[in-house]
């Protein structure tokens, strides 16, 4: 099975309900369209679509329709929403209205399994085919911190071959990125899987307060006797953040050592 991903950026304003002119030239779709006019909402949206390939074109999908799909329904329903509910509309009653309106119109063969919509550069919402009621939140936050890695079962030369300069007894740093993501059923009221503020309060206090600034092998009992390598420092912060945020659930934390290496953790079962 192959899937296809295709993200489609744009403007938004509630003035616009039942007044967008589909027959306008799209003059930057990588910039976005329609484009900013003022000061609105910038979106984008990912849409992921699953099958096999035409095997003479070797298309599963062809990207024109799918954006001619997303523009057409989800546009408008944005602008409607928005009219109704004015800034009280959440990020995920817009993408279950979004999902709604196209989930059943994808171009055949290829059938629409993941939709994302990103509000900000860091902060971005999914729902997935196999439980569309659930909707996926996920935040990025960063912190700094100084590590060596040493194994102290092994020789200094055999720590000095494994682990490179990154052996360096006086250690070294990096501005890490962590994504944090959680599933739950929007609240019947408020609409959202859980508060942001809520969600940034859990993480800071239990991991980023706990971390940044600090030399790992020196200051977080976390790592006294545990090497603090990418893959550890997500699988310790997926523990000290899991059962946090009911009654959504913690589904995975994601941990970018570098913008080249990063590590993940998720709950058993996640995909």
């Amino acid at each position: 099975m192959l899937r296809l991903t295709r993200e489609v950026r744009f403007s938004v304003d509630r003035d616009w309900a039942g007044h967008i002119d589909f027959a306008r030239p799209i003059t930057n779709s990588w910039g976005g369209w329609p484009s900013a006019v003022g000061l609105v909402p910038y979106l984008r949206l990912r849409a992921t679509v699953a099958g096999e390939p035409d095997p003479l074109t070797g298309y599963l999908c062809n990207i024109r329709e799918l954006d001619e799909l997303i523009r057409r329904f989800a546009i408008p329903h944005a602008a409607a929403e928005l009219e109704r509910c004015g800034w009280r509309l959440s990020a995920e009653r817009l993408l279950q209205a979004v999902w709604r309106a196209v989930a059943e119109r994808t171009p055949p063969p290829a059938r629409l399994v993941r939709l994302e919509l990103l509000t900000t550069p860091f902060v971005r919402y999914a729902i997935e085919r196999e439980a569309p009621a659930m909707v996926e939140l996920t935040q990025q936050f960063e912190f700094s911190a100084a590590h060596r890695l040493h194994c102290p079962q092994l020789s200094d030369e055999q720590n000095l071959t494994l682990f490179g300069k990154c052996n360096n007894p006086q250690g070294h740093g990096h501005n890490y990125l962590v994504d944090v993501t959680v599933v739950g059923e929007p609240d019947a009221k408020t609409g959202a899987v859980l508060p942001l503020p809520r969600f940034e309060q859990i993480v800071k206090q239990r991991v980023i307060d706990v971390f940044d600034h600090q030399h790992l092998n020196a200051d977080a009992p976390q790592f006294r006797a545990l090497n603090p390598t990418v893959e550890n420092i997500a699988q310790v912060m997926h523990g000290l953040l899991e059962g946090a945020f009911a009654p959504a659930r913690l589904r995975a934390v994601r941990v970018y050592e570098t913008p080249k290496t990063w590590a993940e953790y998720r709950e058993e079962g996640g995909t």
